[in-house]
């Protein structure tokens, strides 16, 4: 498996000991550069982009700016001379988070954890042949899931939660990946992050799921079908 990468950093002796490194690693490949993110939008929409090597002090837009104000980005390691700016960095999942100068052993370690990720996120789910639970990889454990108990799933940035009637599960898959791999005749996307099992549903009003004293909202492409399907009686039995 290789990960395309790209390198955003007003640096230019940072995005050539980052080229170096990334021409060391044999999972890398780069496919792009560029001195700020602006300059870099091109490149992310004109190729398949895996990850992003992201500075923080750049002009006209810094690397945290970048990141709250663009959805649906690759993942992201952060490669900084400012640790101040760590924990904001994680809490907007970014793969990890390099303080300069740091060396190839470091950089390999931050690497190999988006390899890692994308090779989770491309597992399907390992279904039984019954149909009755899944198994999925969670904090690096093989756990079981009771269809009957899964609640709904959300997507969360770089992962998916799965919220049973006994835990929360947290598992880096899509919500197109765990959508597939679940019984359509219990299952229905409501929303872009949300995936609901329609026999938890205790009652819909207007644009809101009520499941107990938690709330899931129906978003507005899905509404029709879900009412479809809920109205002509398909999800009325378990």
């Amino acid at each position: 498996m290789t990960l395309n990468c790209v390198i955003i950093d007003d640096e230019p002796i940072a995005r050539k000991l980052l080229q170096e490194y990334i021409e060391e690693t044999d999972f890398l490949k780069l496919v792009g550069t560029a001195e700020n993110p602006l300059k870099a939008v091109g490149l992310l929409s004109a190729q398949d982009v895996d990850l992003i090597y992201l500075d923080i002090n750049m002009p006209k837009m810094s690397g945290m700016e970048f990141l709250r104000s663009t959805s649906n980005l690759p993942m992201v390691i952060m490669t900084t001379a400012y640790e101040q700016y760590a924990l904001e960095g994680f809490e907007m999942a970014v793969i990890d988070y390099l303080v300069k100068p740091f060396p190839l052993e470091r950089f390999l370690k931050a690497s190999q954890k988006a390899l890692e990720y994308k090779s989770l996120k491309e597992k399907k789910i390992a279904e039984t042949p019954d149909g009755k639970y899944i198994f999925v990889k969670s904090d690096g454990k093989l756990e079981r899931v009771v269809l009957d108990e899964l609640i709904y799933v959300q997507a969360m940035s770089n992962y998916v939660i799965l919220q049973t009637t006994r835990a929360k599960l947290i598992v880096y898959l899509t919500v197109k990946g765990v959508l597939e791999s679940l019984p359509p005749d219990k299952f229905i996307q409501v929303h872009k992050s949300y995936i609901m099992n329609i026999n938890m549903i205790n009652s819909i009003n207007g644009n809101t799921i009520y499941i107990g004293n938690e709330q899931v909202p129906i978003g507005q492409s899905f509404y029709d079908g879900l009412m479809d399907k809920i109205l002509k009686g398909k999800f009325l039995k378990r």
